[in-house]
């Protein structure tokens, strides 16, 4: 398992995890892209704005690895903002290749991308 180092650990402050030390001995947390409501925490919504901020400070445009970038925080982007670089995507893989979706991250995160 690739580790992006100097990736951010977490959402200072809080326990949202960005990264995971160690992989798990059984494979990779399986990405699915799930449904982010309107009605969901102020918190929430901010981690996944510092989380796609780090992800563009880090990769910008490039396909990037999973790699230790925790499952779950990526599957709230997934399919929207973060997409598969590759047609043989495994979203069970630390190896499968993802890439930001540039238009809809800033139609997204428009706070990201001022900068």
């Amino acid at each position: 398992m690739l580790k992006h180092r100097g990736f951010p650990g977490r959402l200072p402050g809080t326990d949202f995890q960005f990264v995971i030390r160690r992989g798990n001995a059984r494979g990779a947390t399986r990405l699915v892209a799930r449904e982010r409501y309107r009605d969901r925490a102020p918190l929430d919504r901010r981690a996944d704005l510092v989380f796609m901020s780090c992800l563009w400070e880090h990769f910008g445009s490039e396909p990037f690895e999973r790699g230790n970038l925790d499952g779950g925080r990526l599957s709230w982007l997934l399919g929207r903002e973060v997409v598969p670089a590759t047609d043989d995507f495994d979203p069970e893989s630390y190896e499968a290749l993802l890439r930001i979706d540039v238009a809809r991250a800033r139609a997204s995160f428009p706070e990201v991308f001022e900068k």
